[in-house]
């Protein structure tokens, strides 16, 4: 079987999840004897270019014609199976789907975020949860908030992108949903229930699990919805005497956890390479997930399971799942985004070392690589499997 990966890998100065668990698909499907061809783009490329590229990209996530040249000629050379599309965003197009389908190549998109019905791809604006555009085939209120990296201008070219490639998702052959409430997504945005299947991602195991450490660890983006702000205070709500709370992570919500360190009551590690997380992860007890928007599947919640810790979650998006909870075994707690629900969860898993106990035996159960690469091979055959439309 032999598989083109596309996947626009974002920006290396905004770390990304979705990156980490690309990379991972393609390491683990070429040890299953999968033939993989990738297809990557970075935002990283962009202040490179002479400026009349960059005036030329403009336009590029509605049909981005450079880059389809560039996956006709390899499709041609390659004679692929299948394409296995992640983000498409700004430098590969939804076109890509159009230019695969016209080499007679299926194709898999696997959905990390809500940006086939939000510009921004998180339902979230101004600090609260937006719908505003749902329903919409064209997203005239993103472009009145800016919604798109704060400009209406580059907002506008999104708005018609999403606008005019509707058709496009609606002739994807199988979309990859990471939980059933994103197979829900898709469906109120129009997908068919047979084109979708549901796979959670996986975390590379990181082998025996380490003693347990103390406290607790946060490691995302510091960015509004990433929810540091209302961890910060819960954390001066906990009463856990003697628990130290470590943040790791960079972007505009720094100096709210400078100010914090500086006054003693958070450890601000700055923002780590994927070594630096793992050990700051094997010195930690738990890792906090404290989103206030529909987050789709955290990595760093899986990647603490992977190393046998628990979770503290909000009941947002697909943390609780993470988390195991309402199972039999839960690997953490999941609290609704508010300051004193946090701070009691808090004190809940720092109180109860089940949830650690639990965690390891949740990865392997659920979020494994053996576990998510037979599904997703699988998903793959039947595809492949399937008679023509």
């Amino acid at each position: 079987m032999k598989i083109v990966i596309a996947h626009n890998r974002y920006s290396s100065a905004q770390p990304s999840g979705e990156n980490v668990i690309v990379d991972y698909e393609i390491g683990a499907l070429r040890e299953a004897g999968v033939e993989v061809v990738p297809f990557l783009r970075s935002s990283d490329e962009i202040g490179a270019l002479p400026l009349h590229r960059k005036a030329a990209l403009a336009a590029s996530p509605v049909h981005a014609a450079g880059t389809q040249r560039e996956l006709a000629a390899v499709l041609e050379r390659e004679r692929p199976d299948l394409l296995h599309l992640h983000n498409p965003y700004p430098l590969l197009s939804p076109s890509v789907v159009r230019t695969a389908h016209a080499h007679g190549v299926k194709v898999v998109q696997t959905i990390h975020n809500y940006r086939h019905d939000c510009m921004n791809g998180l339902y979230f604006r101004d600090g609260h949860d937006c719908r505003d555009c749902h329903g919409r085939r064209w997203n005239a209120p993103g472009v009145a908030h800016a919604c798109y990296r704060g400009s209406r201008a580059q907002s506008a070219v999104m708005a018609v992108a999403l606008g005019a490639h509707q058709g496009t998702w609606r002739s994807v052959d199988r979309f990859v949903a990471l939980t059933d409430a994103m197979a829900g997504y898709l469906r109120s945005i129009g997908i068919e229930e047979d084109r979708i299947r549901v796979k959670p991602n996986a975390v590379a195991d990181p082998g025996a699990v380490p003693p347990l450490g103390g406290g607790f660890l946060f490691g995302a983006r510091l960015v509004p919805e990433k929810g540091v702000e209302l961890l910060l205070e819960a954390w001066r709500l906990a009463d856990l005497p003697g628990e130290a709370l470590r943040i790791a992570g960079d972007g505009p919500l720094r100096p709210l956890v400078e100010a914090a360190a500086a006054r003693g009551e958070v450890e601000y590690l700055g923002r780590l390479d994927a070594d630096g997380m793992r050990a700051a992860l094997a010195g930690a007890a738990a890792m906090v997930v404290p989103s206030i928007w529909q987050d789709i599947l955290p990595t760093t919640g899986l990647e603490a399971l992977a190393s046998g810790r628990a979770v503290v979650a909000t009941r947002m998006g697909g943390a609780p799942f993470i988390a195991g909870a309402g199972t039999d075994a839960p690997a953490g707690v999941a609290v609704e985004p508010e300051p004193e629900a946090l701070a009691r969860g808090l004190e809940a898993v720092a109180k109860d070392p089940s949830y650690a106990a639990n965690a390891r035996a949740r990865y392997e159960a659920v979020f494994s690589p053996e576990v998510t690469l037979r599904r997703l091979i699988g998903i793959y055959e039947e595809l492949l499997a399937a008679p023509e439309a």
